[in-house]
């Protein structure tokens, strides 16, 4: 190396900008957040798991509880709740002692799915989840990623054997969280031109190219084909679709499937580096559009800049997620699409929200 040469992982520009900072000291009204994760994990592996045995990620609830309400955060879903003994737990460390603060969603046991009458097994012990107290079913990217069936092959959204799944969610009328696939650049090659070459480099089990992984775009589709074929059943897609890098994209699925809504957890980072497109799609599909931070640990730190990007015309500030070389602006939203994206539309889709 020549005196003139810098390795990438050394290069750390700072900004000559000099920009307004009007960060909220809390949100202008109500909110759900309505994408969280408060059971118990273990982290070993590609595939970030639930455990019996693992740490609860919230350690201090009566703490969360007062950051929550430092931050206008009314009430937050904990998408963890498992079934069975697990669902119980979470449902006893969170909804019993603070019923008017957390909502709880079930999940479903995909490695079982070679069982005989796998799809109706699950649907009935959706149905107990649902007596038990879930408000709804969580699904990870693990479908479609990770389990397989008896022949090897990777066990996809539209595998038929999950529709009854699907249709008790509908008749339970309870929403479908569901995340397919991951940020586009995870399915590019590793190489000078990954946008998120330095995210990757850090975690490299995040990264599906090369690998016996479906490509992106399949992930998507099958998620699509799942809710075209069960149009009485409402899902909420994760992380805009998990394609916030094409809106134009979202916005056709949104149109052509009236039961598709969208949160956009840990996704600011590109929603805000486009924030003319963002603002026109926040502002269209107002009524479709969910809060959410995928957070482990609520803190105001990503509250405030959830807010700062929802509320404001701030420029080139850094969103706290490692997830890109670039900087988000604000998209202003008007005060009526605020309160639907912060607070009705949650309220609107998830049954059993009391908010006092």
């Amino acid at each position: 190396m020549t005196e003139n040469d810098l390795l990438l992982k050394d290069f750390t520009p700072k900004t000559a900008l000099v920009t307004k900072n009007t960060t909220p000291e809390t949100a202008r009204f109500p909110v759900i957040d309505s994408h969280n994760h408060f059971g118990k994990w273990k982290w070993d592996g590609p595939i970030h798991e639930i455990s019996p045995d693992g740490d609860w990620s919230l350690d201090d609830v009566p703490a969360t509880i007062d950051i929550m309400d430092a931050m206008n955060v009314k009430y937050a879903i904990n998408l963890d709740g498992g079934w069975g003994d697990l669902l119980q737990e979470n449902i006893a460390r969170y909804n019993a002692l603070f019923p008017d603060r957390f909502g709880i969603f079930a999940w479903v046991d995909w490695t079982k799915v070679d069982e005989p009458n796998f799809g109706e097994k699950w649907a009935r012990e959706l149905t107990n989840s649902v007596a038990a107290g879930a408000q709804g079913l969580k699904v990870f990217k693990s479908l479609g990623l990770e389990y397989r069936d008896s022949s090897g092959k990777l066990v996809m959204p539209d595998d038929p054997r999950l529709d009854p799944i699907w249709a008790m969610a509908g008749e339970l009328k309870i929403p479908v969280l569901i995340h397919s696939a991951d940020p586009v650049a995870f399915f590019w090659p590793l190489d000078q031109y990954n946008e998120r070459w330095d995210e990757l480099v850090e975690n490299p089990n995040w990264l599906f190219y090369g690998k016996d992984y479906p490509p992106f775009i399949d992930l998507i589709e099958s998620q699509l084909r799942v809710i075209e074929r069960h149009p009485k059943t409402t899902f909420i897609s994760a992380h805009v679709l998990s394609y916030s890098e094409n809106l134009m994209f979202v916005a056709e699925a949104l149109d052509r499937f009236p039961n598709l809504f969208v949160d956009f957890s840990a996704r600011i980072g590109e929603l805000g580096r486009q924030p003319f497109s963002s603002r026109k799609f926040f502002i269209k599909y107002q009524d479709r559009i969910l809060f959410g931070t995928d957070s482990f640990q609520l803190k105001k730190s990503i509250y405030h800049t959830y807010f700062r990007f929802l509320e404001t015309e701030d420029e080139y500030f850094e969103y706290g997620g490692g997830q890109g070389r670039f900087m988000i602006y604000g998209i202003s939203l008007p005060d009526s699409v605020l309160k639907k994206i912060y607070l009705e539309n949650a309220i609107r889709l998830i049954p059993g929200i009391n908010i006092k």
